[in-house]
């Protein structure tokens, strides 16, 4: 029994550091964890048990570091990103601002030329259609 689940540790750990592996952001292993004795003297199946046992606990805690790490990342780029619309925020608001300080300069330059070609009308020439003399 102790052999299989030698064996199946075996099959999983070499899966588990390749799809370690493919994670962008995922730390390099420190040290390499021992899964199995190399040799049988003098140790028992419990000794087996124990080792892989570690060696479990050993790669979900690294595993468990990696994710906090890429947490901790992700939140730093969302405060940071958060901080970056808030700024762009405030500058749409103040172009919005001066867009409508302009349309409101625009608009009264307009009434004044219009005023001003009505009174050039109504002065210079007269409603039958001709100029009239300038007093």
């Amino acid at each position: 029994m102790a052999d299989n689940s030698a064996e199946a540790l075996k099959k999983i750990i070499p899966f588990a550091q390749a799809a370690k592996e493919n994670i962008p952001f995922a730390p390099k292993p420190k040290a390499e964890i021992p899964v199995a004795p190399k040799s049988k003297e003098g140790r028992g199946d419990g000794d087996h048990v124990d080792r892989s046992g570690q060696a479990i606990v050993a790669l979900l805690q690294e595993a468990a570091e990696t994710a906090n790490t890429n947490c901790d990342r992700a939140m730093e780029l969302a405060h940071k990103l958060s901080l970056q619309l808030r700024l762009a925020e405030e500058k749409v608001r103040e172009l919005e601002l001066e867009m409508r300080h302009y349309q409101d300069r625009a608009q009264r330059a307009e009434q004044w030329l219009v005023r001003i070609y009505n009174d050039i009308e109504q002065k210079f020439f007269d409603s039958k259609g001709s100029p009239q003399p300038p007093r």
